[in-house]
């Protein structure tokens, strides 16, 4: 039997209280500086710069905007700019240069209310094509965005006319593997999950859930699609095969009752795609890994392919907090290193450890 330190470990590194409510917060790419993102009391919005020095977050920089901000991204920037896109309370959609962050280098009227969820993919050197980024939002809507392109989404999804429009609450990209394909899957108040074909234009795949869909993430944006993870309103979470799509039945899923609570996050491992983390609405986090199956497909009755679903192992679990933890970012350059921030006013780095045993 393994002894409890043989298994990766959940570190609090640093907890640094806030005097706002932080909505997301994200490591920037090749530096030990994160981004907070979220709004004062008095109704503003507000991103703060911090870097992690001697064991200590650092204050770096401050700037107050005039609305709330509910989300950010810098997949659609190189790796030179590191430009960070936002989505905030009002609809709108900014990329700011956090060297100069006072004026946005982009600035677009995405949605008529606010932008619950962004991704981007095609910078960072993740996914090859354009780059882009999605957003969802309250209104219903799920557009596209080309930073090159001003004014107008590439691509909007939206609910037909007489449909009822539901509550957006996350998006993700994937299947970026090629200049052609891309996917982009949404999440809804519902319990839906909708997953669009941007190269045709269409609905490739939607399910229910039964529960709101909090978060989804691809396991990696830059590959032909091979695991989805649905988060949900009631503690349950969902891992869909896509590697295998059946006419009828649709993606192959496992799902896990995780937390007694909403799972607010769920972020796969940047440096192993079967290990991802979530995070729950009573302050905890899970640390899981995915097994594959002996054979992710077999030939059903009629002989066309349908996926096998495999299972997920916890790893390791931990209690930060009694408020929920909203975000969660892994360190794109760091194994284990993770920051992670919560209603309780407070952002924490993480130190996970051996996870290359796991």
């Amino acid at each position: 039997m393994s002894s409890p330190l043989a298994k990766p470990q959940i570190i609090a590194h640093i907890q640094k209280g806030l005097n706002y409510t932080v909505f997301d917060s994200k490591w920037i790419p090749c530096s030990s500086r994160f981004v907070c993102l979220g709004n004062f009391p008095r109704g503003t919005g507000v991103m703060q710069i911090y870097e992690v020095q001697r064991g200590e977050a650092q204050l770096i920089k401050e700037v107050e905007k005039p609305k709330p901000i509910k989300c950010g991204t810098f997949g659609a920037s190189s790796l030179q700019q590191r430009h960070i896109a936002t989505g905030d309370f009002d609809g709108n959609l900014n990329i700011w240069n956090l060297e100069m962050p006072d004026v946005s280098v982009y600035s677009v009227k995405a949605h008529k209310e606010i932008v619950n969820s962004i991704d981007a993919v095609g910078g960072l050197g993740i996914g090859d094509g354009a780059p882009e980024i999605v957003t969802g939002s309250r209104d219903g809507t799920v557009k596209v965005w080309d930073s090159r392109q001003k004014d107008s989404p590439v691509a909007n999804m939206e609910p037909m006319e007489g449909e009822a429009k539901r509550d957006c609450w996350t998006v993700a990209f994937g299947h970026a593997f090629n200049d052609q394909d891309r996917c982009v899957c949404a999440g809804y108040d519902n319990g839906d999950i909708k997953l669009f074909d941007l190269r045709n234009m269409s609905l490739r795949w939607e399910t229910n859930i039964k529960n709101g869909v909090c978060c989804v993430e691809f396991d990696r944006k830059d590959i032909n699609m091979n695991k989805l993870v649905a988060t949900s309103l009631e503690g349950k979470f969902h891992v869909f095969d896509t590697r295998t799509q059946h006419a009828t039945k649709g993606f192959a899923s496992v799902s896990e009752k995780a937390h007694k609570s909403t799972i607010w996050q769920v972020k796969h491992l940047p440096q192993n795609r079967e290990i991802f983390m979530t995070a729950g609405g009573a302050g905890n986090l899970h640390l899981w890994k995915y097994e594959y199956p002996a054979q992710r497909s077999r030939m059903d009755s009629e002989d066309t392919e349908e996926g096998v679903a495999g299972s997920v192992t916890l790893l390791q679990n931990a209690t930060l907090s009694t408020q929920p933890i909203a975000s969660l970012d892994w360190s794109p350059d760091k194994q284990g290193l993770c920051v992670c921030s919560g209603f309780d006013q407070t952002v924490r780095v993480l130190i996970v450890t051996k996870l290359n045993v796991a």
